[in-house]
């Protein structure tokens, strides 16, 4: 796994590979390995992970505009897995001065990438140096105009540190919101209750909102901006080119 033409062919071998086998390939080559965790297809993931490794490490990123609810998911899903969540912050200074300059809502204005950089990229940026792997619930059905492409392993150039591989697993990239909601209600697998309010994709407080019948999952998430785009920077390599 030292070069990321080995990766194009240990993907095909993963493409037909259950998330399980997926997470299982994962542990058992990276000893260093954390899993993001924000939200449904997280904790399908976490329950998933925790019966190959009961240590896995996990981390949750707090950019402080979460809605009530979301923390309230977060301690949930904590004391069900009796499991230790590393909470990421922003730097204060950041945050300080970028309020300062543009008030709360700038987002609105200009667009969210500053606001995301600071209260999210930043503190992922400063976490996955510390470890050579990294697993995400990113699917192939949740953003047509980004995500579509998305492989099960990847080289993740973009938050690696000079000189040394990270290596970013989506186990999850070939199912569909369908086999995630079967999976939670099957396993009994805590869940944030703004689902249950039309909340489908969750985010910050005030770039989320409940979606209508027959609108796309992404559409409730920074619906001010252009529809194909809907990324925070978390995973950038998706809006590449």
């Amino acid at each position: 796994m030292s070069d990321a033409i080995s990766l194009v062919d240990i993907n095909a071998t993963l493409e037909t590979k259950s998330p399980q086998e997926i997470l299982e390939f994962a542990i058992d080559n990276h000893p260093d390995l954390a899993l993001s965790f924000s939200g449904a297809e997280d904790v399908v993931l976490i329950d998933m992970a925790r019966k190959i490794d009961p240590q896995i490490q996990v981390f949750c990123l707090d950019t402080g505009r979460l809605h009530p609810e979301t923390y309230q998911f977060i301690e949930r899903v904590r004391k069900h897995y009796k499991l230790n969540i590393e909470l990421l912050y922003p730097e204060t200074s950041a945050v300080q001065a970028l309020v300062s300059k543009k008030g709360l809502y700038s987002f609105y204005e200009d667009n969210h990438q500053e606001c995301c950089g600071i209260r999210k990229i930043m503190p992922l940026q400063r976490k996955l140096l510390t470890v050579d792997a990294w697993v995400t619930g990113q699917r192939k059905d949740q953003s047509p105009g980004t995500r579509a492409n998305i492989p099960v392993i990847q080289d993740d150039k973009v938050f690696a540190r000079a000189g040394a591989q990270l290596t970013k697993f989506n186990p999850l990239a070939n199912w569909r919101s369908q086999d995630v909601w079967h999976y939670i209600r099957a396993n009994d697998v805590p869940y944030n209750s703004l689902h249950d309010n039309g909340f489908v994709s969750i985010g910050c407080e005030p770039c989320t909102r409940a979606i209508g019948p027959n609108q796309h999952e992404r559409e409730g998430r920074w619906w001010w901006e252009e529809a194909t785009k809907k990324e925070c920077g978390l995973h950038a390599d998706n809006v590449k080119g």
